[in-house]
């Protein structure tokens, strides 16, 4: 009898252990959503057939688009199984935002600064486009300013001067020009520009396997590029430079070049 149940019992123990998951996901799976996985150190994780880091500890990331509109698959290999999670997105509604009183030239920029603000361009994507073995990513993520106001949210459509343009890929806090501006995260500053076309003073830190934030239209910059930054370091003031009607922070979240929602780790 003793034998039968301790068969039994080993029976159910190898059942269970096939039926757990080989990862675990933080985030909601919605457009615009930074999601951070954990599985077995050593595994391999697959996005999308694209394989992604996994840190030594298990950890690793992803993004969902904004308009994300298909299901996102996860591979994980472990070296004992493979295991597929087949993701439903859920979609979101976005606001409409309107802004007036902008120049022209920087609503539809003159023909002659396009080679320039495709060398901005140019610039931000090699900055995003870091894969480093940093894993601050998994940390909590902290509001670069105090006591500030939203005024601006991920997503919403712009109509610039009373013409559509494309949406805001970021959060805008209200700020008086000058305030300090906090890092959200450990990380490595991989840009460091006082005047881009569009964003103005622009600092870009990377937090590790591709996720990375954007600060911009700043006054000062306290940084320098390949410099190490702490959490809640002054990396720079609030200002008014590149594309602004007024002193304000723009706040940009990314997984490589998917434009994520900020929000989605400052609300976790």
């Amino acid at each position: 009898m003793k034998k039968l149940i301790f068969k039994f019992f080993l029976v159910y123990i190898f059942v269970y252990a096939q039926n757990l998951q080989s990862a675990e996901f933080q985030g909601k799976f919605k457009q615009g959503s930074f999601i951070l996985g954990k599985t077995e150190p050593g595994a391999f994780v697959f996005i999308d057939n694209k394989k992604v880091r996994v840190s030594n500890d298990g950890y690793f990331v992803f993004g969902i688009g904004r308009d994300r509109k298909n299901n996102i698959i996860i591979k994980i290999d472990n070296n004992k199984k493979i295991e597929v999670f087949d993701k439903k997105i859920f979609k979101r509604k976005y606001k409409i935002q309107r802004i007036d009183g902008l120049p022209e030239k920087q609503v539809t920029p003159p023909k002659e600064v396009f080679d320039r603000i495709k060398k901005d361009n140019i610039l931000i994507a090699k900055a995003r486009s870091v894969n480093s073995s940093l894993n601050f990513f998994k940390d909590k993520f902290i509001q670069p300013i105090d006591k500030a106001i939203i005024t601006g949210v991920y997503g919403s459509q712009r109509i610039l001067n009373g013409k559509p343009r494309r949406p805001h890929y970021g959060l805008d806090y209200a700020a008086n020009e000058g305030a300090p501006i906090k890092a959200m995260m450990d990380g490595i500053v991989t840009l460091a520009e006082k005047d881009l076309y569009f964003t103005g003073g622009t600092i870009i830190l990377d937090h590790g396997h591709g996720i990375s934030t954007l600060y911009m239209h700043l006054k000062d910059i306290n940084v320098k590029k390949n410099q190490r930054i702490k959490q809640e370091e002054i990396i720079g003031t609030v200002g008014k430079t590149g594309r602004s009607t007024g002193p304000h922070l723009d706040i940009r979240l990314n997984w490589f070049n998917v434009k994520l929602d900020p929000e989605s780790v400052l609300n976790n």
